[in-house]
């Protein structure tokens, strides 16, 4: 479904992503992990036009993505989760999920509700007045009212509690259950073993491994190599 190919991503003069090549089949969970500033949220950021592609491919259904503009790849069902929420504090949790609503596809508010309840019961609250893990979840439901084909979630499980990073994941498996593609930046390890099937490691941004998430679990040389602190 979505495939980079040797793309290379700056911010200015300054290189970032150098020859990035994954891909994300269509009703799998990818996850890519690595450190802080390894590159992860630079390649999410260049599926979704926010970083401009200086070299390489991007592609969804082989349709090249690098040329278009930020709505325009949203519109061809490509749904983004950033890091930092970019919820409307002033607006209450219904209006949010009406502001991403695109299309007639199968996300409602019903349905969403029906995901994640606390939302629900929270429907009258304004954003900014929200947990972090409860804005988490709000960030996630609004992409999902746009009817997404893949989901790019950029590290939903920073800074959350563990009991609201364990309802999460929750949540995102009953999602991969339904079959929606999601490509997932993580580094907390364990959280995105839970939900992956294949993942890669990108260090200064390079892909520096590759594989199905259960041989990264087996393989300890990987994981001190790349992923501990």
């Amino acid at each position: 479904m979505l495939r980079l190919d040797t793309v290379e991503a700056a911010y200015g003069p300054s290189r970032v992503l150098h020859g990035v090549t994954l891909e994300a089949r269509e009703g799998e969970v990818v996850s890519l992990l690595g450190r802080n500033g390894a590159g992860k949220s630079t390649t999410l950021k260049a599926i979704v036009g926010m970083v401009a592609v200086t070299g390489g491919a991007i592609t969804l259904d082989d349709r090249p993505l690098q040329t278009l503009l930020p709505h325009e790849i949203s519109r061809l069902g490509v749904g983004w989760v950033p890091e930092d929420r970019r919820i409307f504090s002033d607006l209450t949790v219904a209006e949010n999920l009406l502001v991403g609503a695109k299309g007639d596809g199968g996300w409602s508010v019903e349905r969403v509700y029906q995901y994640f309840p606390k939302l629900g019961q929270l429907a009258g609250r304004r954003g900014g007045s929200l947990s972090g893990g409860e804005q988490q979840m709000l960030t996630v439901a609004r992409t999902l009212m746009g009817n997404p084909r893949i989901l790019l979630l950029d590290e939903p499980s920073e800074g959350l509690a563990p009991v609201i990073v364990q309802a999460l994941g929750q949540q995102i498996a009953a999602l991969k259950r339904e079959g929606l593609t999601i490509l997932l930046s993580e580094q907390n390890l364990k959280f995105a073993a839970r939900l992956a099937d294949r993942a890669y490691i990108i260090e200064k941004g390079q892909i520096r491994w590759e594989g199905a998430m259960a041989r990264l679990l087996e393989d300890d040389a990987a994981r001190r190599a790349y992923l501990t602190i």
